[in-house]
């Protein structure tokens, strides 16, 4: 199986996903990680060219790091547009690349680069599966689509998907996560630490040491039985 995580920013999926993503790898899957931006403006004292560079050489580390592969579009940090041009290059990706899980971000965020990335991955995973589209490659069907546990998108989040990590994927995101500066504190925000604390939170009320947490669309929470006695 393959599973695509899609950022508005280089290290969104990463530190929201980036355990359960690196799981998957363990597992005998295969991961790409799909950043809009590189996320550069948010450096104290780098320039944005400077931060960029860094920043997706991060997310390369990351990537590597896990075994799996990073991806990038061309916008900048607050800047993400949406309309049909990004949309159908998300979709030309998806398409690419055939995932059957994609992650991406809740649709109500205080940044507007995830709240965009959410609409943008919505119609890009139906653009991807239509026919009548005709582009590069041939359409494809993504299976199951998830939304991301970020502090930043908390606005009405209610996820019903836990996800238990086990250690040495814990360990291992936790390696991977480090070569992030901005993880690590140096824009401001400890965002490892908020992280590290947030799994024992989704896990241990789920029966698990650790977890990350994911919510389904609506849609796909709707559960069909022939008779009530079957389980859902």
């Amino acid at each position: 199986m393959k599973i695509m995580a899609i950022g508005g920013h280089a290290g969104d999926m990463d530190l929201t996903a980036g355990a359960t993503l690196a799981q998957a790898v363990m597992d005998g899957h295969e991961v790409v990680l799909f950043h809009l931006t590189p996320g550069e403006k948010g450096h104290p004292t780098l320039s944005a060219r400077d931060y960029a560079k860094q920043k997706i050489e991060e997310a390369q580390a990351f990537a590597a790091t896990i075994g799996g592969k990073a991806r990038f579009l061309d916008y900048g940090d607050g800047e993400l547009p949406v309309n049909e041009a990004v949309k159908f290059q998300v979709a030309d990706v998806i398409r690419e690349e055939k995932p059957q899980v994609v992650i991406t971000h809740w649709k109500n965020s205080i940044h507007k680069d995830h709240a965009n990335t959410h609409l943008i991955v919505e119609d890009a995973v139906f653009y991807a599966e239509i026919k009548a589209f005709e582009r590069s490659h041939p359409p494809h069907g993504v299976g199951r689509l998830y939304y991301a546990d970020n502090w930043e998108d908390p606005l009405d989040y209610n996820p019903d998907v836990f996800v238990g990590i086990r250690q040495e994927a814990y360990d291992l995101w936790l390696k991977a996560a480090s070569h992030y500066a901005y993880a690590r504190g140096e824009t401001g925000f400890q965002f490892l630490e908020y992280y590290k604390a947030l799994f024992p939170v989704r896990g241990l009320p789920h029966g698990f040491p650790r977890a990350e947490a994911f919510a389904r669309p609506a849609w796909s929470r709707q559960v069909r039985l022939n008779s009530i006695a079957e389980r859902g």
